[in-house]
């Protein structure tokens, strides 16, 4: 059986990123960086825009009301009143002297509509006359307003790519605002007489704020464009000149560049893990307590968050086991003890999928120096991954017997196995296949082994199908 070992150092640095590539990619990431905070620069600056719009707008609304209830009251209310007694727009004659007036108020002014309700939320003036005697269509601005308060809505109307992008079909401004009777000495202080409604039509203005938004954004992209082609001509000339230094610099200082960058990667990672687990240890109990409090089964909120806080503390212990493996506490082992309680442990799941495990267990086998946990550790992540390649169930065989000074444990399983191009690859730091997971479960694996003064390999069930993992652990250590 060939053993899977590390491919060479200098095969591994010669497939590695050149030195310059790094200056590449920094400047591919900072063309995207720089893209999107456009985007978001220019869409706040859109949203400041239409919000300074809008304010303008409603400012301009309310100045209109002003004026169209003083013309009201002193060209249509007064006079109607002394002429006919009293108020009655129906009057075709009240009624045009009312439009005479609302029309020559707004004559210069770009107003889509005005409605112009009683005391009983009826329209009793409108430009569209098809409305005019409907009840109850004011709503909440309608009940605002007679109470006396100026208040503003944008309606707006498009499909949803309008909608997202921000130039909406249609945007309207409906303004609805007291009108009132006016006394000699103060101007909209009398009781109020009905509501007027002023429709403004904002879809052009908004339509310019978006066209303005992508003359900026297409002219810093281009922008962006030119200096990124540039900077890339400048980086290929650069990584020709200094990749046969580079490749040659690496080699020489490839492992003890392994050895800081683990060192570096252990101690951020443990300081990591210990600002995190805190927090996430709290917020894991809170929800387990805020779960058995919640009397809806069918609220699931608690168990995701659960779930989540589960799966990002274990990958946290992942990071923390490959970056910083401790020292193994030897004392006397049994490993096929430690097999069967894992196979106890995973007894629920491997009932469920139907799973059948194989033991075959040598007689008389010694104990071995050697920390158990960490062996319980490494087997599990083994039977773990045993399973997940078989996930509709199937036959896992473990053997455990004695060749020379070793306790040898094979694990096999008959899964699709490991695809040739991978198996040099397997032991790579998150390198792996599945669409979860760190890629770091075989890479602690091996590193508990060889702690042991153990080794691990992995191959191909030829002819059979499925993969097969071999585990040689020392019997006899020296000095132990």
């Amino acid at each position: 059986m060939k053993k899977i070992t590390t491919p060479p150092i200098k095969n591994d640095i010669e497939k590695k990123e050149k030195p310059f590539r790094l200056v590449k990619y920094f400047t591919f990431s900072s063309l995207i960086v720089t893209f999107l905070a456009t985007l978001v620069l220019s869409a706040l600056n859109t949203h400041l825009a239409r919000s300074m719009q809008r304010e303008k707008s409603e400012e301009y609304a309310r100045v209109l009301v002003e004026n169209l209830n003083h013309q009201v009251f002193m060209q249509f209310v007064i006079p109607v009143a002394i002429k006919f007694g009293k108020i009655q727009l129906r009057n075709k004659d009240q009624f045009e002297r009312m439009d005479k007036v609302v029309r020559s108020t707004f004559h210069s002014f770009e107003i889509k509509t005005v409605n112009i309700y009683d005391l009983d939320d009826t329209i009793s003036y409108s430009y569209d006359q098809k409305v005019i005697g409907m009840q109850k269509v004011g709503g909440t601005g309608y009940l605002s307003a007679l109470e006396g308060n100026s208040n503003s809505k944008l309606r707006q109307r498009g499909n949803s790519i309008q909608m997202l992008l921000g130039f909406p079909k249609e945007s309207l401004l409906v303004t609805y605002a007291p009108l009132r009777a006016e006394r000699p000495l103060s101007r909209l202080s009398g009781p109020v007489l009905g509501v007027v409604e002023i429709v403004q039509d904002l879809s052009k203005d908004y339509l310019a704020i978006f066209r303005f938004q992508i003359i900026v954004v297409s002219t810093i992209s281009t922008v962006m464009c030119v200096i990124f082609l540039i900077l890339l001509l400048i980086v290929k000339k650069g990584e020709g000149i200094i990749q046969q230094k580079a490749v040659e610099r690496l080699r020489l200082e490839e492992k003890l560049n392994r050895a800081k960058h683990l060192s570096s990667l252990g101690e951020m990672t443990a300081g990591i893990s210990h600002e995190i687990r805190n927090p996430l240890g709290i917020i894991q109990s809170s929800a387990e307590l805020l779960k058995k409090k919640i009397s809806d089964p069918s609220n699931k909120i608690p168990d995701i968050i659960i779930e989540e806080s589960t799966r990002l503390n274990n990958i946290i212990t992942d990071f923390l086991n490959y970056a910083k493996p401790r020292e193994p506490n030897r004392i006397p082992c049994d490993v096929t003890d430690i097999i069967d309680k894992i196979l106890t442990y995973l007894e629920p799941g491997l009932q469920v999928q139907t799973y059948v495990i194989r033991k075959y267990f040598g007689d008389s086998l010694p104990q071995i120096m050697a920390d158990g946990d960490m062996l319980y550790q490494a087997f599990l992540n083994i039977l773990m991954n045993a399973m997940q390649a078989m996930p509709n169930g199937g036959e896992i065989s473990i053997e455990v017997n004695i060749a020379g000074n070793n306790i040898n444990l094979i694990f096999e399983d008959e899964g699709p196995g490991i695809p040739d191009g991978n198996l040099e690859k397997i032991w790579e730091p998150f390198f792996t296949t599945k669409d979860t997971g760190t890629g770091l479960g075989l890479g602690i694996v091996k590193n508990i082994i060889e702690s042991h003064s153990g080794s691990i390999r992995i191959s191909n069930n030829h002819p059979l199908k499925g993969a097969r993992v071999t585990v040689e652990l020392p019997i006899y250590q020296e000095g132990k």
